[in-house]
């Protein structure tokens, strides 16, 4: 019945392109609110995912917004592709390139040794186009503005790091790693380290914890399984 996802639910939804973390969530907020018929209804999710990347979003509702913590810190997954011999400023296709440099020198075995790396546990600078709080505001608002910011390091690890040169300069990978990792951070300090840039030009969450996207519905799907529920 419609008023089990209020009493507490985990729902599993595959976040379409451009869409926002949080209009994945106020569309299907909407849609319970209505279906149920209450005015209020806690829905969140267990770790923000960038428009630009797909894949797995955490949903809890009701009750199970308190685990929304615990979701949170799970590991995640994640597929997708760098170009390298590319730059933009946030370093993903947010925003236009800025560089474009040679990779012709560019060896397998350089490749290799990247990779091996970025294994292990590590601090990472997140970018400036991003979430993070700088007194108060987010760091996008001021990368957007112009304003140069110095974001603080964290700490993260890195767990699986596979990668595919079969398209290069384009570059097809798959990452395993702890929360607060940015793949895009990923991405600029592998071209960095190759001395000819990189941007993330597609990205994927397919894991998160014990959660797989291969189970999950996309935001019509769960529109239309939320309308099918008896009242």
């Amino acid at each position: 019945m419609i008023t089990e996802f209020s009493q507490g639910s985990t729902i599993l939804v595959d976040k379409p392109f451009k869409w926002t973390s949080f209009d994945a969530v106020n569309k299907l907020r909407w849609h319970l609110r209505k279906r149920i018929g209450v005015k209020k209804l806690k829905v969140g999710h267990a770790g923000t995912l960038d428009p630009l990347a797909t894949g797995l979003l955490v949903i809890c509702i009701g009750k199970h917004t308190k685990l929304i913590e615990g979701l949170t810190s799970d590991a995640k997954t994640y597929t997708g592709t760098f170009l390298l011999g590319k730059t933009t400023p946030s370093y993903d296709l947010e925003t236009a390139y800025n560089s474009e440099n040679p990779t012709d020198s560019i060896s397998p075995e350089q490749l290799e040794e990247m990779r091996l790396s970025f294994l292990g546990v590590q601090q990472q600078v997140p970018p400036l186009f991003s979430a993070k709080q700088i007194d108060g505001k987010r760091a996008y608002d001021y990368a957007r503005a112009g304003i140069e910011k110095e974001l603080k390091s964290n700490t993260v690890e890195i767990t699986g790091f596979k990668i595919d040169a079969s398209r290069f300069p384009e570059i097809d990978f798959e990452i395993s790693c702890s929360k607060g990792t940015y793949i895009r951070s990923i991405a600029h300090d592998f071209g960095q380290k190759l001395g000819c840039g990189a941007t993330l030009i597609a990205l994927r969450r397919t894991k998160s914890g014990a959660y797989d996207v291969k189970d999950s519905k996309t935001v019509d799907e769960w529109i239309a399984f939320i309308e099918e529920q008896p009242l």
